[in-house]
């Protein structure tokens, strides 16, 4: 099944055109993992898809749901009670956590799945339990983000997007912001995620991480999307010449 699809998507900046008819297909159970330098898009794609930000152009349908499309030159997105149901099909991990500091661990992975899913407390206290204690943090639930390591914050990013059940879960650079050690840690918790078949989209900047847990590589580069292939083909053998130039700094 098509969990998300883009078509030729467009995004401008103060006139500046920073994604240039950007497609890209995601299938259920498929990771997908997104490279290039800073300043290629990667972001701002991902910040597209998750409606952070508004196209200029192209179509964005998560499932069968058309959420943005473009008529006569003009971007139209679907009616609010559409949006609403469709931001319930992902998840997203940001590089900086984006936890509220005011809540505690706890809160922070409940809140959403009760205002904004619905669902029973009761339900969602026990999953939340469940995905703390999977993430080694079960002693810290009543604790505040500031008293939580940069891992730790981003282990509760990871069970927070994943309490609302996402059918596909994105993340922009979720290790950028830890040291090695740490980052062998988030990068271990995703491999687990992919190999349980979720569905991802991953921003990153681990190469080796890159090919061994992606079914398909994106490799982006001044907005453009300039090669995409089976993960090891395009790291082992990238036919771009840009891309080539790209995967030599991280072979050195």
């Amino acid at each position: 099944m098509n969990i998300l699809q883009i078509d030729k998507c467009k995004k401008i900046y103060n006139e500046n055109t920073v994604l240039h008819d950007i497609s890209l297909k995601v299938d259920e159970g498929e990771v997908v993992s997104i490279i290039g330098s800073s300043g290629s898009g990667k972001t701002t794609l991902l910040r597209c898809a998750t409606l952070l930000e508004s196209i200029d152009g192209g179509s964005i349908k998560y499932m069968d749901e058309v959420v943005a499309n473009t008529i006569d030159n003009k971007v139209i997105y679907a009616k609010n009670d559409i949006i609403k149901r469709v931001k319930n099909y992902y998840g997203l991990v940001f590089q900086n956590f984006n936890l509220f500091p005011h809540w505690t661990v706890l809160k922070n992975i409940t809140d959403a799945p009760m205002s904004n899913q619905k669902r029973e407390k009761e339900e969602v206290m026990k999953e939340a339990e469940n995905l703390l204690r999977a993430m080694g943090l079960y002693e810290k639930r009543y604790e505040y983000p500031d008293s939580l390591s940069g891992g730790q914050k981003q282990r509760v990013a990871i069970a927070r997007a994943l309490a609302m059940n996402p059918k596909i879960l994105f993340f922009d650079e979720p290790t950028s912001a830890l040291d090695p050690e740490i980052t062998f840690e988030i990068l271990k918790i995703i491999k687990d995620l992919a190999k349980k078949n979720m569905t991802m989209v991953i921003v990153t900047h681990e190469m080796a991480f890159a090919r061994d847990v992606s079914d398909r590589i994106v490799f982006m580069d001044g907005g453009y999307i300039v090669e995409e292939g089976a993960a090891k083909d395009l790291i082992d053998n990238p036919k771009e010449e840009r891309t080539k130039q790209f995967l030599m700094k991280f072979n050195k």
